[in-house]
This record gives structure tokens, sequence and C-alpha cells, in this order.
């Protein structure tokens, strides 16, 4: 298969694509005045708020978009940030820093290495159910993604609707773009694949949702302990991350989801601290998490509203006083966030109340189903992960003891809530209540499980609490002839070791092949029967050997070859398996191009859009029966030349090329046509 990666190869990658996330944020978060955890969680978003921003607005100014751009509006960033920190440290502009809750330094090494393990293991889960790190999505969202992001790294147009060109070509589609922005920048380091690029950056969302817990415990307060079990926890549940890798897969909105928790933390340390450095913080959060997806600032607003209210409840004698101030300080920084993103928030806006179609999901569940999903942490796989839902209870009992964090348990009722009434109703107010993620029961279970996972890992960090609180009433602790840290400390491995045992390796078997489906389509696969086989993805290969820059290739909207441009680097006709608001020139080809001989409006769309070529595939992603009429039954057509052909696929050279203004050919077949599709 052409996209086999050796194990030197994929550790390359892996750390080439994590340095990409984590370098840039870092610099412009040191800059702002972040330090220790919070500098290191809120990394990644940081980093996806510079690409996101930068992309459109080089676009306006007409520069393109690639690692050279992106360096000189990172170094802006950095320069800027930099700039209000010093204000904010001096001067009428002055606050104090809030201090942090200390952890022990073996509070910090052990939390480090919670992550670290967390990482290993959910990157582990992710590998294993690629197989190889060049595997191919089988589904149906990841071929616009892959697409979307060659086209960047090509053509340097980092605006909000150009990568929608390579299959809407004659329309502007809004869809956010950091995501592709940061993952073009990778890919222009060139070593590595679009295949590579997209599951090497699928691989380290377990860590990014790892390292966002703990910086979320962190930033409000919480033991060491917590922080730890968290970190674990993240990388567990099926219904998380996993089942999305498998369905879809759901590439941006895991990226923002892995990071909306840190929405929260931005909005803490701002509202705690309102100057300029904390709310350029909190702006680019904001602005990182709608420029990651939209739904995902949405999603950050519902795992928020709940911390705002815990802070309004608490504040009690000054309670007016301090909503007034909140709010204040929020459309400040609302409106900061509409200047620098305007184009997003238009956009999405626009998306919305545009032309492509809403239909969303029938519900697929009763209320006991749904409500029993969340609380085992299952959904679609059927697999109930019981030593979660255990420690879920112990979280619940002990919720009055997570101090600051107690709105994460509001938190978990309000997105558990909207995912029941998503997987139970099909109603109208539900489905436009739902509408930023398209009424999708899979986001909604994903959404909900995150703070429930911060419950059950607070179950388990109260377990131990309790086991040490016992201990330490016993004669040999009381008396002090036996320390109480390393106890403590030991008695963290026996809970987290206890829940790894319980839960027969923290799942990672059935995480790993809920990934496999995905990629694979389940144990035996025939590969021929694949959406885009091992013989597909070569063929796209030696068509990209044999075009010329510039060359388009005709293909089925539906049999797998739409993955040409990301792994061939040839644009075709059909860039999506999305056949919403086909473009005109697309439908006509689709459904009439082995006329070509004798159809002028075919002959003409073919020299317009410089159709050179012809790729066939052998699989498919819908059922036969939507395969395009138009490139059915090439063999033998006089206008074409097969020039490859494997057991998959075929490939076939255009062999000549009407002029636009020419007229059908005198004494062509009479054909009765139809009437042309719709423009």
């Amino acid at each position: 298969m052409p996209t086999t990666t050796s194990p030197a190869f994929d550790a390359a990658a892996i750390a080439i694509y994590a340095l990409v996330l984590l370098v840039p944020g870092v610099l412009v978060g040191y800059a702002a005045g972040l330090r220790g955890w919070i500098l290191a969680a809120m990394a990644p978003l940081l980093t996806y708020a510079v690409g996101g921003l930068t992309g459109p607005w080089l676009h306006a100014l007409g520069i393109p978009f690639g690692i050279g751009s992106f360096l000189l509006a990172l170094v802006l960033f950095v320069a800027v940030a930099a700039g209000v920190r010093w204000l904010s440290r001096r001067g009428r502009w002055a606050r104090p820093e809030e201090p942090h809750v200390p952890w022990a330094r073996t509070g910090h090494l052990a939390v480090l290495g919670c992550v670290v393990l967390a990482s290993v293991v959910g990157g582990y889960v992710v590998l294993t159910g690629l197989v190889q790190l060049g595997a191919i999505s089988q589904g149906f969202d990841a071929v616009y993604h892959a697409n979307g992001i060659r086209y960047i790294a090509e053509t340097g147009d980092g605006s909000v609707t150009g990568m929608g060109t390579t299959n809407w070509f004659d329309a502007e589609i809004f869809y956010p773009n950091a995501y592709h922005l940061v993952a073009a920048v990778d890919y222009q380091i060139g070593t590595a694949s679009i295949p590579v690029v997209l599951n090497t950056n699928t691989l380290l969302i377990p860590g990014m949702l790892a390292l966002s817990f703990a910086g979320l415990v962190r930033q409000f307060r919480g033991r060491a302990v917590l922080a730890g079990a968290s970190a674990i926890l993240a990388v567990v549940p099926t219904a998380a991350l996993y089942e999305s890798m498998d369905r879809g897969p759901l590439l941006p909105f895991l990226v923002g989801l892995a990071l909306t928790p840190l929405g929260a933390v931005a909005l803490q340390r701002y509202l705690a601290r309102p100057a300029l450095d904390s709310g350029l913080v909190f702006v680019l959060a904001a602005v990182g998490l709608l420029t990651v997806h939209s739904s995902t600032l949405f999603a950050g607003i519902l795992f928020a509203l709940p911390m705002l209210a815990q802070r309004w409840i608490v504040a009690r004698g000054h309670r007016l006083r301090t909503m007034g101030r909140d709010g204040l300080a929020l459309l400040a920084a609302a409106v900061a966030s509409v200047l620098v993103a305007w184009s997003q928030l238009f956009g999405a806006l626009g998306l919305a109340g545009g032309d492509i179609p809403y239909l969303g999901w029938d519900s697929e569940a009763g209320l006991p189903g749904a409500i029993g999903n969340l609380l085992t942490f299952q959904h679609a796989v059927p697999t109930p992960q019981l030593a979660t839902m255990a420690a879920l209870v112990l979280g619940i009992a002990f919720v009055r003891r997570l101090g600051a964090l107690r709105w994460v348990a509001a938190t978990a009722v309000l997105c558990g809530t909207l995912y029941v009434a998503v997987a139970t109703s099909d109603s109208a107010f539900v489905m436009a209540l739902s509408r930023p993620w398209w009424d999708d029961p899979f986001r909604f279970v994903a959404m909900a499980t995150v703070p429930l996972c911060l419950l059950a890992a607070h179950g388990l960090a109260e377990s131990q609490a309790w086991a040490r609180d016992r201990l330490a009433l016993a004669r040999p602790f009381a008396g002090g002839r036996i320390p109480r840290a390393p106890v403590a400390a030991a008695l963290a491995v026996v809970v987290l070791g206890g829940y790894a045992v319980a839960s027969n390796g923290l799942y990672t078997r059935t995480n790993a092949k809920t990934v496999y489906d995905g990629y694979h389509e389940g144990p035996g696969t025939d590969v021929y029967g694949m959406v885009v086989s091992p013989g597909e993805a070569q063929a796209m290969l030696e068509l990209g050997k044999r075009a010329q820059p510039g060359d388009w290739a005709m293909n089925d909207r539906y049999d797998g070859t739409a993955w040409t441009y990301a792994i061939g680097g040839v644009r075709t006709v059909a860039g999506h398996f999305d056949g919403s608001l086909v473009p005109w020139d697309a439908a006509v080809l689709g459904a009439r191009f082995r006329d070509y001989d004798w159809d002028p409006d075919v002959q003409e769309t073919v020299a317009r859009l410089n159709v050179r070529w012809v790729i066939v595939g052998r699989g498919g992603h819908p059922l036969d029966s939507l395969r395009e009429t138009g490139v059915r039954d090439l063999d033998g057509l006089p206008f074409i030349e097969l020039v490859y052909r494997n057991d998959d696929a075929s490939v076939y050279r255009v062999d000549r090329i009407f002029d636009p203004g020419t007229v059908v050919p005198a004494g062509a077949p009479a054909r009765a046509y139809g009437p042309l599709p719709a423009p």
C-alpha cells in the first residue's frame, strides 16, 4: 500500500506535529503571562487561534498562507502579547496575579506522569486502530478535510471559503479552517502525506484532552490526584473520542472537544483578574474554539455557563456588583472577538441560514436507553464501561467536595440533557436548538461524556482521599512513625491501578477496535470492497505522476476517488462524497461525461475545467445504485485511452479537447437529452 510507514517515520511525524501544535501557543502564551500547567494546556488552543486568524486575514490582505507567513504572523502575535503583558503589570493597568494552590514537587511529577501515560495510551489506541499511520479513513467527512489541507498548502488560500472549492468550485461555502491551516503548516514541512497528517493529529487528540483536564483542575485549585485521575480517564470512554474517529471521522469537532475545557480556564482567569493580558488570552481562547469549529464555541459556552452561575451564587453579598463587573468584562471581550474574527462569525451565521440543507438525524433511543448510555459511558458500541460507571457514582456521591469545580456536575447535567433530547426526540424545537451540532447524537454524547469523565475522576480521587484519611487515624500514621506523603502517593497508585485492572486495561481493546472499524471496516475486511482500497490509492498516485500542473480529472463522486487530490495531487470534478449543492458543471459531467463526443455541454465543460484525465475506482461509499452514469462502462470509448489499471481502479487520458466554441461534429449520433441540471 502506498501509505505504508516505518516506526521511525511515525515517531518523527508525531514529534513534528506535536511541536507544530505546541511551540506557537507556548510562545504566545508565555509572552501573555501564562506559566506552568496553564501554559502547557492552553498552548494547542492558542496555536489554533493564531492559525485560524492568520489565514483569513492574510487572504484579505492578498498574502498567501504558508510556513513563512505563518511564522511572521506568529512574531506579530508574540509581540502584541508581550506588549499587552507589559502594560498589564504597570501603572493603572496593573492587576495582582491570582496565586495557585501549591502542589508538591512530587504532585507535579505525578500529574506529568499521568498526562504522559494518558497520551501514550490514547495514542496507542488510535495507532492500533489505524494499523499504520498512513491509513485512509473510510468515512464520509475525512476526504473534505484531507482535500482542504492540500488545497491550502498548495494555493496559500487561507480564507474561510477557499477549501470548499475542492468540491463546490463555483460557490463560496463557509467552513472554519484553523484545523486545516495548522495541518497545512505541518504538511508543508514536507515529511508526511496528507493521510499521515490527518492521522497524526488524530493520534494526538486524546493527549490534548488529558492535558486540558490537567489545566482545568489546576486553574480551579483542585488536588494533584484529581488532575492525574482526570487525565487518565480522559482517554478511556469510547463515546467521548473513539466513536467519532470511527464515524465520520469528525476531526475538527474532536479537536475542539479536546480543547473545550480550556474556555472555562481562560474565562475564570479573566474574570478573577480582568486585565489586558488575561483578556487577550480569553479572546484568543474564544477565537481558537470558534476557528477550529463553529460548534466548539457554543460547546464552550455550554461548558462554562454553570461556572458563571456558581461564581455569582457564591458571591452572595456583592452578587450584583460581581455580575455587573463580569458583564462589562465579557462585553469588552466579545467586541474584541468580533473585530478580529468577523469573517468566521459572520460566515457561521451565514451557513446557518444558507442553502446547505439541514435535515438532522433521526432519534436513536428511548429515554431509559439514552440515560443508560450516559451512565455507562457507551453509545453505539455496546460495551458498558462498568468500572468508569462505578467511579462516576462515587464522584456524584462526593460532588460537594469538588470545591471550585462543583459546577462541572451542572455542566454534565446540561450536556447530558441535551444528548437525551437529541437522542429521543425529532421535534422541530430540538432540531433548531441542536443545529450548531447538526442534531447529531454522536456529538452530543461526546460533549456530555467530557464533564462526566471529570466527575468519574473525582470519584477515584475521593476514594484515595477517603483511604488516606482513614489511615491517618491509625496509630502508626498519627504518631508520625510512618510518613504520610508516601502513603498518600501509594494510595493514589493503588486506586488508579485498581481502576486500570477493573477496566481491563483502560478499555484499550474496545477503543482500538472502534477506531479500526472506521479505517478498515471490520475484521476480515475485503480490501476490494473498501471505500478507498490500497489499489485505488495506488492509482491516485500513478495519476499524480502523469498529470501536469493545472490538470483536472473526471471521477465518480461515490466510488472513493474523491480522495485523489489529497493523495495524488490532482484536482477532481467531485472532491467530496457530499452530493448536496452539486455544481452545475459537476452535475453535467457526472450524468453525461461518456457522451463527450457529441454533447456540446460536456465538451465545453471539459475544456473550461481542463479535465485531462479520468479515474474510476472499484469500491464506493454509498450503494452502487448511486454511481454516476457518466463514468460507467468507459472502456472502448474513442475519446479516452486507458493508461493505468490494477484490480481496483482505472486511469484514462482524455485524448482530445474540443475548443469551447466548437459545435458538435457533423454526423454525430442523435441523442435525446433531458433537461440540464439547474445552475
